[in-house]
């Protein structure tokens, strides 16, 4: 760090650098409050979608136990074809969004499939959905969690280093000013008595 020059230059200098910091900080500590808000509502999402998944799971084997007997041949029958991803700023964090997710069911004969299958793929094609989305909405979540953990950064910076440390060095220049402008009168007083005592004393010789 710099030393700190003791005039009133450096004086001035941190007076202002006091002023720019005082009033940043409270639109970095309210864009902070935001993606704190932002954050939470994120987890919010994320755990809806995992709890429809968990419903989703149950409701399919409550209402198919026939798959657990595992005597059909069901793998493969539903797969991802496509997912169309986007990306959205969000207070200055980029963040994705899921626009789409196209799945494809491989095609099997309706006479040697139990009619049932038909339901079971649209829940297999719901839960590949729900699947991808958790991936995406856990992705959000992470990112806001980085983007609050340094906007935080930023804010206890100013807080906590930046701005105590300009308003100490304030009061230590107006300390050493106050203190050289009185030793600089105590100087002009001696310095006005010796004249007037060297005056005195040429008059008397």
């Amino acid at each position: 760090m710099a030393r700190l020059a003791l005039n009133k230059s450096a004086l001035s200098r941190e007076r202002e650098q006091l002023r720019n910091f005082e009033r940043f900080l409270p639109s970095l500590d309210l864009k902070r409050r935001q993606l704190i808000a932002e954050r939470e509502q994120a987890r919010a999402q994320l755990a809806r979608t995992g709890q429809a998944l968990q419903t989703l799971q149950r409701e399919t084997a409550e209402t198919l136990p026939m798959l657990a007997s595992g005597q059909l041949e069901l793998d493969g029958l539903v797969r991802v074809d496509a997912v169309d991803l986007g990306r959205e700023n969000r207070l200055g964090t980029l963040l994705p969004t899921l626009r789409q997710v196209r799945v494809k069911t491989r095609a099997y004969s309706l006479l040697a499939r139990p009619h049932w299958v038909d339901r079971l793929a649209e829940r297999l094609a719901e839960r590949l959905e729900l699947q991808i989305r958790l991936q995406v909405e856990a992705r959000r979540v992470e990112l806001l969690e980085r983007a609050v953990q340094l906007i935080t950064q930023r804010v206890n910076l100013f807080d906590k280093v930046l701005i105590p440390r300009a308003r100490n060095n304030i009061r230590r220049l107006q300390v050493h000013l106050a203190d050289a402008e009185r030793a600089a009168v105590i100087r002009a007083k001696l310095a006005k008595k010796s004249r007037a005592s060297a005056d005195r004393t040429g008059a008397l010789q």
